[in-house]
């Protein structure tokens, strides 16, 4: 499986939902009342995603049968992202339609192709740690679609129960962990850079303790004023690579390792930690059902134990189109989206596989421990969202610049150099002020 987080993140983030109850104002036409009113509503085609816009639909329509919905799906990737541009820049956009969330809605040019939401009621049960990643000039333009996915270390409970180890809240404590796990003769942290996106984690999921030492570094790293090289915090990501193969905690072979059987060590226990996400678990069920009880998730953790959170891929929104002439009915679907009913719905057809982003909305019994977990990080407002839902800046080149620190082939402070000028030249390119 070849991929990126930010595809992945995509991808991922096909699994959630979101909150809310009534309408209210706001921009297109207001549909005549009176009889039934029909809603496009344009969706992905990966199976995920059409089976939660199917629940989200069909129950809607049950509880509101003056409201019809017709679903439209067209293919993901850069196929799916020319045709939402296209069909928002001629204006014949569906009603409604499901997209990305962060950095990747900026070039969609909300303010002008979609309807505004800001403090209208829609927004009711959205959780407020949500609304940053679907906001533009401080305005607000979707509600969540799906659950959302952890970055982070996913860990076997089987291994934790048997050494007595508890869950870590700092670097020191992890490291700690993984003295006694390769002790006992168990690869303590699983790496699998034949497959070289899988690198990426330990940079990409630390961004929560970047954020929590550096709270604008996401706004100046985009204008060009902070770097990975010279943030203290943002470095962390590229030392944690390193330690762990100075320690000798990688599992034999790792350079030829792939996804596939790092997650089997992980499940199996043959392999205690494994930087990755969590929204990757659920295939894994049918051949391996103890996946839901044995494997657990918890943040990268930072030099803080008070300041202990983690990173999350956020789910994925629901968007109203500007040109939409049913803005009322459209707004009352948003509203059950957003809402604990809404997620009910989609739990009934997809079983989750990470918490969703809607107040009141509860996780089933049977829901993965990965998806537990995370709903304890939700509940104490202890997230940040990965950086690129909160910039358009990823450097093409981090996979192999992260593949050769952990390595031992490159120093953490060269390679935070190196992709300091590998997202430059991106920065240039997208023509972002300051660069």
């Amino acid at each position: 499986m070849k991929t990126s987080p930010r595809a992945l993140g995509t991808a991922v983030a096909v699994l959630a939902i979101a909150a809310l109850t009534s309408c209210g104002a706001g921009g297109g036409g207001e549909q005549a009342t009176g009889g039934s009113v029909t809603l496009s509503f344009l969706t992905g085609s990966d199976q995920s995603t059409v089976d939660t816009s199917k629940a989200l639909a069909d129950a809607f329509t049950k509880a509101n049968p003056d409201i019809k919905i017709e679903i439209e799906n067209q293919p993901g990737g850069s196929e799916g992202d020319n045709i939402i541009k296209t069909r928002l820049s001629t204006g014949e956009m569906s009603d409604v339609f499901w997209y990305n969330s962060g950095s990747l809605l900026q070039a969609l040019n909300p303010a002008q192709t979609m309807v505004d939401l800001t403090g209208d009621p829609v927004l009711a049960n959205v959780q407020p740690d949500y609304l940053p990643v679907v906001s533009q000039g401080g305005k607000v333009f979707g509600v969540p679609a799906t659950t959302l996915t952890g970055g982070g270390i996913l860990y076997n409970r089987k291994v934790y129960e048997k050494l007595g180890l508890q869950v870590p809240k700092t670097w020191a404590e992890f490291l700690a962990n993984n003295d006694k796990i390769k002790a006992a003769d168990i690869t303590p942290v699983i790496t699998t850079f034949k497959d070289t996106w899988t690198s990426q984690l330990f940079v990409l999921a630390d961004y929560f303790n970047v954020q929590a030492a550096a709270p604008t570094f996401a706004a100046d790293y985009t204008a060009g004023k902070a770097k990975f090289a010279t943030t203290p915090a943002a470095l962390g990501g590229f030392q944690h690579l390193a330690d762990v193969h100075a320690k000798g905690y990688a599992n034999k072979g790792f350079g030829s390792a792939t996804l596939d059987q790092g997650l089997k060590m992980l499940v199996e226990g043959t392999g205690a930690h494994y930087p990755m996400l969590s929204g990757l678990l659920p295939p894994l069920l049918a051949t391996y059902p103890q996946t839901a009880t044995d494997v657990g998730f918890f943040g990268v953790p930072g030099d803080d134990a008070a300041k202990n959170g983690a990173t999350v891929w956020e789910p994925a929104a629901i968007y109203i189109a500007k040109t939409t002439e049913n803005l009322e009915a459209a707004k009352k679907f948003l509203a059950f989206v957003a809402s604990p009913a809404g997620a009910d719905a989609v739990t009934a057809a997809v079983r989750p596989s990470g918490p969703y982003r809607v107040k009141g909305a509860k996780l089933p019994e049977d829901a993965l421990q990965v998806a537990k977990d995370l709903q304890v990080y939700i509940d104490q407002g202890a997230t940040a969202p990965a950086l690129e839902f909160l910039s358009p800046i990823k450097g093409p080149s981090l996979e192999q610049i992260t593949v050769a620190v952990g390595s031992g082939l490159t120093p953490p402070a060269e390679a935070a150099a190196q992709y300091d000028k590998d997202v430059e030249k991106q920065a240039k390119q997208l023509g972002l002020a300051g660069w």
